[in-house]
């Protein structure tokens, strides 16, 4: 979800501010995929292809290995964020955050309601991650961002495989991307206010547990996330204009620079070794379509699940 401008404050934001590590590798090296969005964040690589959300548009876009844009859904929801179930099911989870709704895509393609969020917060939803038992973490960050109501604490909802619906995590700064270990243990969620990334551990019933600080990232305010076979994680940056790969503990391995706002990011392509990065000048200048799919070349490949 958008960070608001570097230079536009919130009263009472605790981000902190300082310096990054140089990039040693050179941003010629980020090609554009797609341009033209509205708004473009939750990239997936999922059965060949990236998906990323055009909030803006409210579209659900589908690109092809030869970089071929397809809508595969309209949305009609702002905030939406998008995951899959595991294994032979294989739907598409999508969050209405506008709307507290989780939705579940059937065979038809129609998008019928999963769960319904709103008696646990009637503020807007928004990352989903799911693990490889079917449990689905849809996060609430706790205030109306967008209708410029001050900040107050989010949380974790979880979804079970049988249709129920409980809070598991509260307190949260903000909490925006979300990633689960390839072994299905641990989720980290990024809290933009607080600039670290946390995590917690998954219990056998899908709990979360012994909460920790996984990373500080002083400066930052870490948006969508990704994790690649190494541990290490991806994060975006609005307000820093960046991507960053950090790795447990809070070493900086590598900063991508952009010229906008990097909103979240994803591994991907035929070998992994693909990031994909959506990014967008925010605030959005008034009638302007400044959203880019972005990409770059990385050493380290995606985690397979």
């Amino acid at each position: 979800m958008p960070e608001p401008h570097p230079t536009d404050p919130r009263p009472g934001d605790p981000r902190p501010t300082g310096p990054h590590p140089a990039d040693p590798h050179p941003t010629e090296a980020v090609r554009t995929v797609l341009s033209g969005l509205a708004l473009g964040e939750s990239p997936r690589w999922h059965d060949g292809r990236l998906w990323l959300c055009d909030w803006g548009a409210q579209e659900l876009i589908a690109v092809g290995p030869d970089g071929r844009a397809a809508v595969a859904a309209t949305v009609p929801s702002f905030p939406f964020c998008i995951d899959w179930l595991p294994g032979p099911d294989g739907r598409l989870l999508v969050v209405a955050g506008g709307d507290g709704r989780l939705l579940r895509q059937e065979a038809d393609g129609a998008l019928a309601p999963c769960a319904d969020l709103r008696p646990l917060s009637d503020r807007p939803w928004n990352e989903v991650a799911v693990d490889g038992r079917g449990n689905a973490y849809v996060n609430g960050i706790g205030f109306d961002l967008m209708g410029g109501e001050a900040p107050a604490p989010g949380l974790i909802a979880l979804v079970a495989p049988d249709g129920e619906v409980r809070r598991v995590a509260d307190g949260l700064a903000f909490p925006n991307g979300m990633a689960v270990t390839p072994d299905g243990s641990t989720l980290l969620v990024a809290e933009s206010y607080a600039a670290r990334l946390t995590a917690f551990t998954i219990g056998p019933g899908g709990d979360l547990t012994d909460r920790r600080v996984w990373a500080e990232v002083p400066g930052s305010a870490p948006d969508g996330i990704c994790l690649d076979a190494e541990g290490a994680v991806w994060f975006a940056d609005v307000p820093g204009r960046c991507c960053v790969r950090v790795r447990e503990g809070g070493k900086v391995l590598r900063r991508i620079e952009l010229d906008r706002g990097c909103f979240s990011c994803a591994l991907g392509g035929p070998d992994g070794r693909t990031l994909f990065l959506t990014a967008a000048e925010w605030p959005p200048p008034p009638g302007a379509r400044t959203g880019r799919l972005l990409a770059v070349d990385v050493d380290v490949p995606a985690h397979r699940r």
